[in-house]
């Protein structure tokens, strides 16, 4: 591949480490040239890096036709621009060329001249606009490219891309007393030292540190920090570590150029800035296995996991980060242990190779993608279902058919109708629009492919006959536009007024390719509605192919719900629904007996916060036993991995229910739904109860039942894998109706 870079060429801190480490790296294996409108300290730099380098400084009209001739002569396949001035001939060169264009996203666009209102009303504005009509654009962290997204940009013309390091450890210079020797610091080996590298500038929020370090000082008396760097608020920074009667505990040491021998010296890593893509002093700090504290902003959580390996705070919490920096202080142990995880992940995910693999994996996929656009009209899969609405059950149906669908086809456009769609776009990086708003839906169906219905139990007129309506109408329509169209994971049913049953079954016959159905009652269902036209198949719900979190994170979700990773448990997860009311006490004091009878601790873990929240805490209010609920809103990793820790699940649910059974916990089933006893027959799990017909003793006695299957392995884990293997018959449906197969 030819890459042509465009840069200002003034560019210091993050951004130019990144452009020079990458263009050194992508340099062995592609054709790359990097052109910048000024000659100075970076173009030299970047030449004696070995990095092919051109300065075009001239005005803008003799800029852009010089870079138009040079891109042209040269055959250069697409263009990539860094900062204001790179995006803005970059926007310019769009049209006339018809080349790809991407951008990196370096830094928050709006805080680039934070503090220079001249600059920012100019250069910033220009840049803002430039950057819309860019094609592509590379955020240097998750954490920019959620925020692109935020802020209107196209989720399927984003990439993640993040600052990678060299991590062979560097040679030691000096020996860490002479290097505090040669600061004028009086430091000891019975003191531990926090410390910066950052610029002493409003962002980066060093007060914050200041106060943290007094607020923690008498509780870690041995405690010092070293603040490396310099800036428009050094005076200011000084002045307050006197007013707060530290001065003599701080250093500050100015640039230092010597960045490895300050690593080396520090005992604790901090970083406490307002905001940040994915800051190079944490990386350069983990590759010294340094314990770290940093603020949870930007891509900082993509590195850090809060208790794993390193501790996060909000911004600006000066209490949180000094109760860090003493628990730190205080436990060496701790220390070397969080800064060998650190250390673990920073160094196989964070490398320079793995950001040079990543940035030509982009570059690929834009050529790809580029040239599927020019040999095909229509393209892409539209996804219609329950989205949107904070349901946990919901949410997971359409991260496994993304999941699927991506695995098929990793270019494939797709589109999902969600009642939130800016919420949809940021969780799972995808297009999305409003589920009523049906003009862009009419359009977006005229250019896909294909239609994807489901999963979840939309074909039922039980909640309300206007859904059901509904979706048939996007049935009926996404087959007009020439859309094919699938039915995927489904549940049928049930359909209880004969007008929705005719309707039904007339747009079904008309309208559904195939149909892929979670449980064999909703395929005696369809069969009993005479849908005849379509392919039927049974499958299993598309959220049995979802993982579980790493152990880490499961366990650090249970911590901060209170829970021990290593205790016994008993999960509950119920709803409000008509009659649940009555059933409450009978709830209660079956958890009472799982805990005094198994010693089991009642855990209730809400699907659907909103609905489960007050439900669990109305049966709770009963217990005189321990009990736990966890209201904070886990992922879908975080959910399976809990559910798959639990020794029972008793549930309303049925979404724990398929989480649970997938890892072979004993279930028992509360039905306020059919789905929820079809389910439970089709893996052979019959514990189930109507909600009408729950008394405190029949409760009791299928916990009884559930419990001593317990020790039944073979039986739990071969219903799982009967799972596993129905679930695949979703995408290979897919893969047929696309033509993969």
């Amino acid at each position: 591949m030819k890459i042509i870079h465009l840069i200002s060429g003034g560019d210091g801190g993050g951004a130019k480490t990144h452009v020079f480490h990458l263009l050194t790296h992508l340099g062995a294996t592609e054709e790359v040239t990097m052109v910048c409108f000024r000659e100075g300290p970076f173009s030299q730099e970047a030449r004696d890096l070995g990095i092919r380098t051109i300065v075009i400084a001239q005005n803008l009209p003799k800029t852009y036709r010089a870079l138009k001739q040079l891109i042209q002569t040269e055959g250069f396949q697409i263009i990539h621009c860094h900062g204001s001035r790179g995006n803005l001939m970059g926007a310019l060169l769009k049209r006339s060329l018809k080349l790809p264009v991407v951008t990196t996203v370096h830094s928050d666009y709006r805080l680039d001249y934070m503090g220079r209102p001249f600059h920012r009303f100019t250069y910033g504005v220009i840049n803002a606009i430039a950057l819309r009509y860019i094609d592509y654009r590379i955020g240097v962290s998750d954490a920019m490219v959620d925020l692109l997204i935020s802020r209107g940009f196209r989720p399927d013309r984003l990439f993640a891309i993040y600052n990678g390091l060299d991590f062979t450890p560097p040679a030691r210079n000096t020996t860490r007393s002479a290097y505090f020797e040669a600061l004028h610091f009086p430091v000891d080996d019975s003191n531990v030292v926090a410390g910066i590298a950052a610029r002493l500038s409003p962002v980066k929020d060093i007060q914050t540190l200041i106060r943290a370090f007094a607020l923690a000082l008498p509780n870690a008396p041995q405690l010092r920090l070293l603040i490396a760097g310099d800036g428009e608020l050094r005076a200011q920074l000084e002045a307050l570590a006197k007013d707060l009667g530290v001065g003599d505990k701080i250093c500050f040491a100015g640039w230092i150029s010597d960045i490895n021998s300050f690593y080396q010296a520090i005992d604790i890593n901090t970083l406490t800035s307002l905001s940040e893509t994915f800051p190079y002093a944490l990386t350069e700090g983990a590759r010294e296995h340094l314990a770290t504290v940093a603020s949870q902003v930007g891509g900082i959580p993509y590195l850090i996991d809060h208790g794993i390996n390193g501790f996060l705070f909000a911004p600006g919490d000066a209490e949180a980060l000094a109760a860090h920096l003493v628990t730190l202080a205080n436990d060496p142990a701790l220390r070397t242990q969080l800064g060998d995880a650190l250390y673990e992940k920073a160094s196989t995910q964070f490398s320079l190779e793995a950001t040079r693999r990543c940035q030509i994996d982009i570059y690929e996929t834009i050529l790809r993608r580029r040239q599927r656009a020019l040999e095909k009209k229509r393209d892409g899969v539209l996804i219609c279902g329950a989205y949107g609405r904070e349901n946990a059950g919901d949410d997971a149906i359409l991260e496994a058919i993304l999941i699927e669908l991506r695995q098929i086809d990793r270019d494939l456009p797709i589109y999902v109708l969600s009642r939130t769609p800016k919420a949809t776009q940021a969780a799972y990086r995808v297009n999305s629009i409003y589920t009523f708003h049906l003009f862009q839906f009419n359009r977006r169906a005229k250019k896909s492919t294909l239609y994807i219905n489901g999963g979840g139990s939309l074909i039922q007129d039980v909640t309300s006959y206007r859904s059901l309506w509904f979706y048939l109408y996007t049935l009926k329509t996404a087959k007009k536009r020439g859309c094919k169209v699938i039915m995927y994971g489904c549940g049928i049913g049930p359909i209880q007024r004969a007008s929705s049953r005719r309707k039904a079954v007339k747009v079904i016959n008309r309208s559904v390719d195939v149909v892929t159905l979670r449980d064999p009652h909703s395929l005696r269902e369809l069969e009993a509605l005479h849908a005849t036209a379509p392919r039927l198949i049974l499958s299993a719900d598309p959220t049995v192919s979802l993982p579980s979190a790493p152990p880490p994170m499961v366990d650090q979700y249970m911590k901060q719900g209170g829970l021990s990773p290593s205790g016994r448990y008993i999960c509950f997860t119920v709803r409000k629904w008509t009659g649940f009311a009555e059933k409450v006490p009978a709830l209660a004091l079956s958890a009472s007996y799982a805990f005094e009878t198994y010693g089991l601790i009642p855990v209730f873990l809400p699907i659907e916060p909103r609905v489960d929240i007050p439900a669990s805490q109305q049966v709770a209010a009963l217990l005189k036993t321990p009990y736990y609920i966890l209201e904070k809103t886990p992922t879908s990793g975080e959910l399976i991995g809990v559910l798959s820790r639990m020794e029972i699940v008793v549930s309303m649910r049925l979404h724990a229910l398929v989480f649970a059974a997938r890892h072979g916990v004993p279930l028992v089933g509360i039905s306020y739904d059919h789905k929820i006893n079809a389910f439970l027959a089709s893996v052979g799990q019959d514990l189930c109860i109507e909600l009408e017909d729950v008394t405190s003793f029949d409760l009791c006695q299928l916990i009884d039942r559930a419990a001593a299957r317990r020790g039944d392995t073979a039986f739990l884990q071969n219903a799982a894998q009967s799972l596993v293997t129905l679930e695949a018959e979703n995408p290979l449906a897919v893969k047929r109706l696309l033509g993969y197969q």
